[in-house]
C-alpha cells in the first residue's frame, strides 16, 4: 500500500466529465494529484490490488462499465481496509433509488452533476474545498 493521503481518486468512464472535473479542480486551485479509473473493475483493482492506494477522496460515477458504482461503493464500506474513506458519489444519474442506496451502502455525499460548466465548476470547487481542506480524515 502507497501513501497516498493527498490523492484524488476519480472513478469516472465518460472521458469528458473526466477532463472538466480535473479542469475544474484545477480552476478551483485544487493541487492535489487526481488518479483516474475508468471503470469499477480499475477502481477495485487500485484500491485492493497488490500497489493499493489509500487516496483522501474517492470521487465516484455510478454508471461505469464492468463493475458498476454502487459494488465499488459495497466493496468499499465492506472491507476494513477502506471503510472509512470518504466517498463522494458525483453522478448525473436522477434516479431516487441510486439516492437512496448510495447512502445505504455508506456514501459520505452524493452530488448530481450539474449540466452547465460554470455550475459544474463551481459545486467541484465547493466539493474539492470541504472533502480536501476542511474535511479532516480519520488516520489510515
Amino acid at each position: 500500500m502507497t501513501d497516498d493521503a493527498k490523492l484524488i481518486l476519480l472513478v469516472e468512464d465518460d472521458p469528458d466529465h473526466e477532463l472538466l472535473t480535473i479542469r475544474a479542480l484545477k480552476r478551483a486551485n485544487i493541487g492535489n494529484d487526481v488518479r483516474v479509473a475508468r471503470d469499477g473493475e480499475e477502481a477495485i483493482n487500485l484500491l485492493f490490488g497488490d500497489d493499493a492506494i489509500r487516496p483522501q477522496v474517492i470521487l465516484l460515477d455510478l454508471k461505469l462499465p464492468k463493475v458498476d458504482g454502487l459494488e465499488v461503493l459495497r466493496r468499499i464500506r465492506e472491507s476494513s481496509t477502506t471503510r472509512m474513506l470518504p466517498v463522494v458519489v458525483l453522478t448525473s444519474s436522477d434516479e431516487e433509488r441510486d439516492l437512496v442506496r448510495s447512502y445505504q451502502l455508506g456514501v459520505n455525499s452524493y452530488i448530481r452533476k450539474p449540466v452547465n460548466f460554470n455550475d459544474f465548476a463551481e459545486a467541484t470547487r465547493q466539493l474539492g474545498m470541504y472533502w480536501l481542506v476542511l474535511n479532516e480524515c480519520p488516520p489510515q
